[in-house]
C-alpha cells in the first residue's frame, strides 16, 4: 500500500505541477501580511473549490479529503513579509513593501499539488490542508488553530509541514530528529532617565547610553550563563529614543528576541536579562522596565515519523541529507507537536549570491516546488502508515 500510494500521489504531482506552479504566481504576485491574509486564502479555495473549506483562526481555512476517522494534517503557510522585492520577474509583487520572502508561496503550491493529486485516490487515512494564517508574527496562527479544537475535532493524530531553506543544499531535504527549530520570544526593555540639555549631562541622567550599556550586557548573556553546547541566541534588532542631537532623552527603548532549545534555558534568559537591565540602569541612576512577549515552543521532530519519511524520501529517489539542518530559527509548527506527532521537513534551495530567507531576491525555483510537494506526498504517506499502526 505504502509505495504504491505515494507513486500515484507523485505521479499526480507531476502532472498537475503546471497548475501549481500557475497557482504559486498567482499567491506571489499579491502577497497579503499577517492578519490579512483573507484574499491568499480565497485565492488557494477557488482553486481548490471541488473540496469543502472552512475558515480558522480569523484568516485560515481547513478541509478533509478520505474517509472518517484519524486524519493526518498537512500545513502551508499563508502569510507573506513586509519586504521590498528585487527579482524583478514578471509576476513580482504588486503590493510594494510586502513580498512572499519566505517561502510560503511555494509552500501552498505545493500543498495544492498534493491535494489535487489525491483526487480519485483511496486514501487509507483521511488528508487535512491548513492553510494557516500568522507565521510570521506573535500572537501566531498555529496556536489559534490548535485552540480551536480543530486537531481534536478531526482526528488528526498527526502533522507535516514543509519549508524552503536556502542553508541545505539545492535538491536535498533535511529532517532530523529532535528539535530543529529555536522556542521563540521577544522582549521589550525601557530606560527612564532624566531629560537635559546635551552640554550639561552631569545635572541629567541619560537613557541612551544606559541603554547602550544595557543592550551590550544583554547579548552577551549566552556565553555566560547558557551552556555553551545548548543552541541560544540573544539578538537586539530595534533601538529608539530621543528627538534632537543636543537634548538627553528622558526615555529610550530596544527590542530583542530569545531562541533556545531548551525550556530551562529560556526561563534562565527571560530572569537575567531583566536583573541585567535593573542593574544596569540603577547602576547609572535611571530606572529599567523589561516586558517579554511569549512566542512559541521549539519545533520537535517525531522520531518515529523521521524514519519512515526519510526511508520513503530514499525510495523515490530524493537525497535526504546525512547531517540534519538545525538552527535557531523559529516556526509555529513547534505548537502543532505539543498536540500531536509532527515532522518538519527543510527543502534545500541552496544559497545563490548570499541572498537567503527574508530577503527581496529570494526566489525559489519550479524544481523547489516539485520537491515540496514530493515531501508532503511522503510525509502524509509516513504519517498515515504510522496512524493505521497505532490502532491495528
Amino acid at each position: 500500500m505504502t509505495s504504491a500510494l505515494l507513486s500515484a500521489l507523485i505521479e499526480g504531482i507531476d502532472r498537475v505541477l503546471p497548475d501549481a506552479a500557475a497557482l504559486r504566481r498567482a499567491i506571489h504576485a499579491e502577497p497579503h501580511l499577517s492578519g490579512e491574509e483573507e484574499p491568499t486564502r480565497d485565492t488557494f479555495i477557488r482553486a481548490a473549490e471541488w473540496t469543502h473549506w472552512t475558515h480558522v483562526a480569523h484568516t485560515g481555512a481547513w478541509a478533509r479529503i478520505g474517509p472518517e476517522g484519524p486524519a493526518v494534517g498537512v500545513r502551508a503557510e499563508l502569510d507573506a513579509l513586509p519586504v521590498n522585492e528585487v527579482t524583478g520577474i514578471e509576476w513580482e509583487s504588486r503590493r510594494p513593501g510586502v513580498m512572499h520572502a519566505c517561502g510560503h508561496d511555494v509552500h501552498l503550491g505545493a500543498l495544492w499539488a498534493l491535494i489535487t493529486a489525491s483526487r480519485g485516490l483511496d486514501l487509507p487515512v483521511a488528508m487535512v490542508p491548513i492553510l494557516q494564517p500568522r507565521e510570521e508574527i506573535n500572537p501566531a496562527g498555529a496556536s489559534d488553530v490548535v485552540a480551536s479544537g480543530l486537531l481534536d475535532d478531526q482526528e488528526i493524530e498527526a502533522m507535516v509541514g514543509v519549508h524552503v531553506q536556502p542553508e541545505v543544499e539545492r535538491g536535498v531535504v533535511s529532517t532530523g530528529m529532535g528539535a530543529v527549530n529555536a522556542a521563540y520570544d521577544e522582549f521589550e526593555i525601557v530606560v527612564r532617565g532624566r531629560p537635559g540639555h546635551g552640554a550639561y549631562p552631569h545635572v541629567a541622567i541619560d537613557p541612551i547610553t544606559t541603554l547602550a550599556s544595557i543592550v551590550t550586557a544583554v547579548s552577551g548573556l549566552p556565553t555566560r550563563i547558557i551552556d555553551p553546547t545548548h543552541p541560544t541566541v540573544v539578538s537586539i534588532g530595534q533601538i529608539s529614543g530621543g528627538t534632537a542631537p543636543n537634548i538627553i532623552a528622558d526615555e529610550a527603548r530596544c527590542r530583542g528576541t530569545i531562541r533556545t532549545y531548551s525550556d530551562e534555558d529560556r526561563a534562565l534568559l527571560h530572569e537575567a536579562i531583566a536583573r541585567t537591565a535593573d542593574a544596569v540602569a540603577l547602576a547609572r541612576g535611571a530606572a529599567a522596565a523589561t516586558r517579554f512577549i511569549h512566542g512559541g515552543p521549539a519545533l520537535v521532530n517525531d522520531p518515529g515519523l523521521v524514519r519512515r519519511l526519510d526511508s520513503l524520501l530514499t525510495s523515490v529517489g530524493v537525497t535526504v541529507a546525512e547531517t540534519p539542518f538545525r538552527s535557531c530559527g523559529s516556526d509555529d509548527f513547534g505548537e502543532y507537536g505539543l498536540a500531536t506527532a509532527s515532522v518538519m521537513c527543510f527543502v534545500g534551495t541552496g544559497r545563490v549570491d548570499g541572498v537567503g530567507l527574508h530577503h527581496g531576491a529570494f526566489l525559489p525555483g519550479r524544481d523547489a516546488l516539485r520537491l515540496a510537494a514530493h515531501t508532503l506526498a511522503a510525509g502524509y504517506v509516513a504519517a498515515a502508515q504510522t496512524v493505521l499502526e497505532r490502532r491495528d
